[in-house]
């Protein structure tokens, strides 16, 4: 336990020595909110159910910054940990690659998790978010989209030959999800076509359950997106474990 706690506090700060990793889970979510919320305020909205613009952003931006934690952060880290050596050494000591790995989820949750506590903060100081949920249950969708996100970054982890690699097809897996999930703008606001082909994207699952619990939805309401989130957790881990090569 020691050496595991020792581990996480070294990846917290080595995740934030680096200035893409932090700037996309932390920053750019934050610049996201508050330049459509400069344009369109948060006032209540037919459009929107009665909800405004931030209100129904935030959840969003929240599935963007687990996206990104998943497809990126985590793929190119663990990608470069192997082309440097460093998951080939540990192995050969007491500590072990799957503190290293575990310890790196852990971070990655805890970063993640604070990207979705500045977007609140902003949003309620600024735009008087408003929450209809409960609390435990948002945590709960949260903690699902982090892992299925978390498992299928370990598969891509586990194939990518290096750092450089993992980065550009990070990229072209999670920013076309992105804008086509609902996680950069409303799913109301996307042509119909788009709507259609987004439900063949995990992301939009994310943002789907978070939105609802957040606006209050009961669990019953959303049970197509847990049993595919659940779906893609169990076959990625398992997928992962199969693929994924620690040298």
């Amino acid at each position: 336990m020691r050496s595991f706690l020792k581990l996480t506090w070294t990846e917290t700060k080595l995740f934030f020595r680096e200035p893409i990793a932090a700037f996309f889970t932390l920053v750019f979510p934050l610049m996201m909110l508050f330049i459509f919320g400069s344009i369109y305020g948060n006032k209540p909205s037919a459009f929107f159910n009665g909800y405004g613009s931030v209100d129904i952003s935030v959840p969003n931006y929240t599935g963007m910054i687990i996206g990104t934690s998943g497809l990126l952060s985590l793929v190119i880290t663990l990608a470069n940990y192997r082309e440097r050596g460093v998951l080939r050494r540990l192995r050969a000591t007491p500590v072990g690659p799957l503190t290293v790995l575990a310890a790196e989820l852990v971070v990655l949750f805890g970063t993640t998790l604070a990207g979705m506590g500045l977007l609140i903060v902003a949003g309620k100081l600024v735009y008087h978010l408003r929450f209809d949920g409960n609390v435990l249950s948002v945590l709960g969708g949260f903690t699902l989209g982090c892992l299925s996100f978390f498992a299928l970054g370990l598969v891509l982890a586990g194939v990518m030959p290096n750092a450089r690699t993992a980065q550009v097809v990070g990229m072209v897996a999670l920013y076309p999800m992105m804008f086509m999930s609902g996680a950069t703008l409303p799913i109301e606001l996307l042509p119909q076509s788009i709507r259609n082909f987004a439900q063949f994207l995990p992301l939009t699952y994310v943002v789907s359950l978070l939105r609802g619990l957040w606006l209050g939805e009961p669990w019953s309401q959303h049970l197509k997106e847990v049993a595919i989130l659940a779906g893609i957790m169990v076959v990625a881990t398992l997928v992962a474990a199969k693929v994924f090569r620690w040298e």
